[in-house]
């Protein structure tokens, strides 16, 4: 698949609160996940790290509100979305996030992914 055709599917799937699915079908064993330092979760490197941390930031969510996925722009074997999230956390009240996500493709597969919010 070229970067624009993973791009286009990886929204896809996310619009459809499918972020899990789209985890196993894009996400290469060695992806590298990124954090900003103030992020309720850290940085992670492997497949299942990456897997787990996504799991234990959709536990901190107590009730969902709404949220978007941009459109993604691609350049080469890089693409940005830009998403946000409208969410009560446990313990912490309900909070908005907007954050751009970007990520590198290589063979089909997304290798790295870098938030910034």
């Amino acid at each position: 698949m070229t970067t624009q055709q993973v791009a286009n599917r990886l929204v896809e799937l996310c619009r459809q609160g499918k972020i899990f699915e789209a985890i196993q079908e894009f996400y290469g064993e060695d992806i590298e996940s990124i954090e900003p330092a103030h992020a309720p979760t850290k940085s992670a490197k492997g497949l299942a790290n990456v897997m787990a941390k996504g799991q234990q930031f959709a536990s901190m969510i107590e009730e969902t509100h709404g949220g978007t996925f941009s459109d993604p722009i691609v350049c080469g074997k890089h693409f940005s979305v830009a998403m946000t999230l409208d969410a009560t956390f446990k313990g912490m009240g309900r909070m908005s996030f907007e954050e751009i996500c970007v990520y590198e493709v290589k063979d089909g597969k997304i290798i790295f992914e870098q938030f910034f919010f």
